[in-house]
């Protein structure tokens, strides 16, 4: 984000406090337009991470064909048709192919689609089909689990509601075994 755009964010959250009857210059009011401008920086940033170097070459060649599986990665996102959190829990798995990425990246590939304007849906698919893509494994699996303050706050009011999504690629859709198999896996709790 340029500082023009963190200036008309500014802008544009003055005006919204009038809009809904508060007064900007009020005390705890005042430094609230930069906060949410710094805040969006942070929030947004996923539109301006790079695949590349998320991954930074930490893709290695490992004879390994057994599942790797990440799980309960925390996930903090926007819902694009309120702009209210969701967040949750990621968990993914593949099945490599030749090739394994460093562990930490993967928590990072959440991250970046997190860091966007979402729907739980297309972010599960986002990750799925990046670890698809990257590593071309024998399958990728991925599961997220969100709460959303769109329905929890407001709506419909069911605070303990949450969403589970999945997407599933090559053995994992094809395999009843594979996916039971992640599913088990990921239920296990510590």
């Amino acid at each position: 984000m340029t500082e023009k755009n963190a200036s008309k964010i500014e802008s544009l959250i003055k005006e919204l406090l009038i809009e809904i009857g508060e007064d900007p210059k009020r005390e705890g009011l005042v430094k609230t337009p930069e906060r949410v401008a710094k805040a969006w920086q942070f929030l947004a940033n996923g539109y301006e991470e790079d695949l590349e170097s998320i991954i930074n070459d930490a893709i290695f060649r490992e004879d390994y064909d057994e599942m790797v599986t990440v799980k309960d990665i925390d996930f903090f996102s926007l819902c694009e048709h309120h702009l209210l959190p969701f967040f949750g829990k990621a968990h993914v798995s593949y099945i490599p192919n030749g090739k394994i990425i460093g562990l930490s990246k993967i928590p990072r590939i959440v991250d970046m689609f997190g860091r966007r304007l979402q729907v739980q849906e297309r972010m599960t698919h986002q990750i799925a089909e990046t670890i698809n893509d990257v590593l071309s494994p024998k399958g990728v699996a991925v599961v997220l689990e969100g709460q959303h303050m769109c329905m929890q706050m407001r709506g419909v009011e069911k605070q303990n509601s949450y969403a589970t999504t999945s997407s599933m690629i090559g053995q994992f859709r094809k395999d009843s075994k594979t996916r039971d198999e992640f599913l088990k896996i990921i239920s296990l709790r510590k």
